[in-house]
């Protein structure tokens, strides 16, 4: 079973990597959008270390969103989910595999970007670290509950709305706890409380969402 998974995680972060827009697209959109919030909101470098990190973390939200859509749509044109349910390996263990090359591809790198434009902000590098701590442990809650939402959503017309209106609000504590986070380290309190509590919530979506997600591609495919 393990080999299998392996194979379905090689396999996928293989072809992720060759279809350079699913993973390009999300990227360049962060890049942009956090180049436009000090056009749009204000240019005082002390006022924008206050909001920028929180303008990080919505701008990672969306390219998250931007990013999963299609996630299942290749799979299901190609057969390949139709392999997966009748294969013995569970098929938890390979949605695992095929989320976290998910994970790694598209939104590994906004976290690898992140202290490149902390630093173009100017932010101190506890501050940096803090963000990119919570990133680390945000972005895989928001790549799992992001499929969650794909998978409920699978063939129906509109999918890209109805899936932003099931998944922005279970999103709303991660991106919560995730700006507490630096605004803690910001003003230099302990940054232990929200971020153990998001390392369980991280820990408890990786445990359950992926068993979640093949429930439902199971229902879905058997309509």
């Amino acid at each position: 079973m393990l080999k299998t998974a392996g194979f379905v995680f090689y396999t996928e972060l293989i072809l992720l990597l060759r279809r350079s827009h699913e993973w390009l697209y999300p990227l360049g959109f962060f890049i942009i959008v956090m180049s436009l919030f000090p056009l749009a909101v204000t240019s005082d470098p002390i006022l924008l270390q206050k909001i920028i990190p929180g303008c990080i973390w919505i701008a990672a939200l969306l390219a998250s969103l931007l990013s999963i859509q299609s996630l299942f749509s290749t799979d299901i044109e190609d057969g390949n989910l139709e392999q997966w349910l009748l294969s013995q390996t569970p098929l938890t263990l390979l949605m695992f595999a095929k989320l976290s090359a998910q994970w790694l591809v598209t939104e590994l790198p906004l976290v690898i970007l992140t202290p490149l434009l902390g630093s173009l902000f100017h932010l101190p590098a506890s501050t940096i670290l803090a963000l990119c701590c919570s990133l680390l442990l945000g972005t895989p809650i928001l790549t799992l509950l992001g499929s969650l939402g794909v998978a409920l959503t699978l063939g129906l017309r509109q999918q890209g709305v109805l899936l932003s209106l099931l998944i922005l609000p279970l999103v709303v504590p991660v991106l919560i706890f995730g700006v507490i986070i630096v605004q803690q380290s910001q003003v230099g309190f302990s940054i232990v409380g929200p971020l153990a509590f998001l390392a369980g919530l991280c820990l408890l979506t990786i445990t359950l969402l992926p068993w979640a997600i093949a429930a439902t591609l199971r229902v879905s495919m058997d309509e």
